[in-house]
């Protein structure tokens, strides 16, 4: 991984290279303003069609984007879908195929992704199966798609069984995080992504941790002081995870800590939590089970109630709901055969995993954030 530049409106943009695995070519995250100048030299000139895949919410960005690009001699489409985990279905992901076959798209041709972490994982999805995979470039829009959805290659859909069961590992051509997106944002949605960005200090990078610590009012704006690094430094987490891992054989898993249970609350509420919202409740009880495994220190598991509730983010979860998230998790990707997998914390910065815990230790853990 290698970073370059720094972050303002006319500086270079910052550069952090994923390597992406054997047999597949890494790629570039961008960080920085004004960046959508990057995506021909992205899409390249072997393309001769474009799809611009967007959410409802951002059809006058899409339809622009599409014009643009259209200007410069690229055949190009839009692709309209639901917002946010409504994208998410194979109902929806056939709908973008048969735009992509109605269009022509053939191996040579780009899928362009501008959205949040649904957009993103569904693009990437529809890319990934397309004629066995085409390129497809991600333009993230929010806190989460910058820092994880949109880096890493994991792409994929729900099912009424759980959230992203049916996927793909397909990393992009590159991504462009423009932070000037991230102003339109409202709260709620960048407190949400604020949960990934803490996940990261937690799991590797504890500077996080303590800028957030030193103005948790000011880290829950876009135009706060430390946007930008925080953004990059989780960025670089994920980049420096997954360049050694592409496929989540081993050492990718950390970054599933607060997952587990944060899917199934989650699949529990339809989806209409935001993913960072349940996964910060996650964090909290995975907090709770390595301290109860003694494995966590007690000031680490306390660390994580107080920087989450700092921020505005939830830490506790309906008590009467334990049998219905206990039955989500047992169907996690985690999972081997009936045995459950949590990614917990050994100290700060030091991730592993519980295999196979107690459930009386499951029942003490629910019991600390049961509402």
């Amino acid at each position: 991984m290698t970073t370059t530049g720094q972050d303002s409106p006319t500086d270079t943009p910052t550069r952090i290279t994923v390597g992406a695995g054997a047999g597949t070519a890494p790629y570039d995250v961008l960080i920085g303003h004004r960046l959508l100048g990057e995506l021909p030299g992205l899409i390249g000139g072997e393309a001769r069609r474009v799809a611009v895949l967007h959410p409802e919410a951002l059809a006058e960005t899409g339809e622009v984007l599409r014009e643009d690009l259209a200007g410069q001699g690229y055949e190009t489409i839009a692709v309209q879908v639901p917002n946010a985990e409504e994208a998410k279905t194979a109902e929806v992901a056939a709908y973008c195929w048969r735009a992509l076959g109605q269009s022509g798209f053939t191996r040579t041709d780009v899928v362009v992704a501008v959205g949040g972490g649904a957009t993103t994982d569904l693009a990437g999805f529809v890319a990934a199966t397309w004629l066995r995979g085409v390129r497809w470039i991600a333009v993230p829009t929010t806190v989460l798609a910058m820092v994880d959805a949109a880096v890493g290659g994991k792409t994929g859909i729900n099912t009424a069984e759980g959230k992203n069961l049916v996927g793909a590992f397909h990393p992009p051509a590159g991504v462009l995080c423009d932070l000037a997106a991230l102003g339109s944002l409202p709260v709620h949605d960048y407190v949400s992504g604020l949960a990934e960005i803490i996940k990261a200090g937690f799991i590797a990078d504890p500077a996080i941790l303590e800028l957030i610590e030193a103005d948790p009012q000011a880290a829950r704006r876009p135009d706060g002081p430390h946007t930008a690094e925080l953004t990059e430094r989780s960025i670089r987490v994920k980049a420096d995870v997954v360049s050694g891992d592409l496929k989540e054989a081993g050492p990718r898993e950390v970054l599933n800590y607060g997952h587990t249970l944060g899917h199934a609350i989650e699949k529990n509420e339809r989806y209409n939590w935001r993913h960072g919202a349940a996964v910060s409740v996650g964090m909290v009880f995975a907090a709770e089970l390595g301290r109860i495994a003694g494995r966590l220190d007690d000031a680490t598991a306390d660390r994580h109630r107080a920087i989450l509730t700092a921020v505005g983010l939830p830490v506790t979860y309906r008590g009467d709901q334990w049998p219905r998230l206990l039955e989500a998790m047992r169907i996690d990707k985690k999972s081997r055969g009936d045995r459950l997998r949590f990614i917990v914390l050994d100290g700060l910065a030091r991730p592993s995993v519980l295999e196979g815990p107690d459930p009386a230790m499951l029942l003490a853990a629910h019991a600390e954030i049961a509402a």
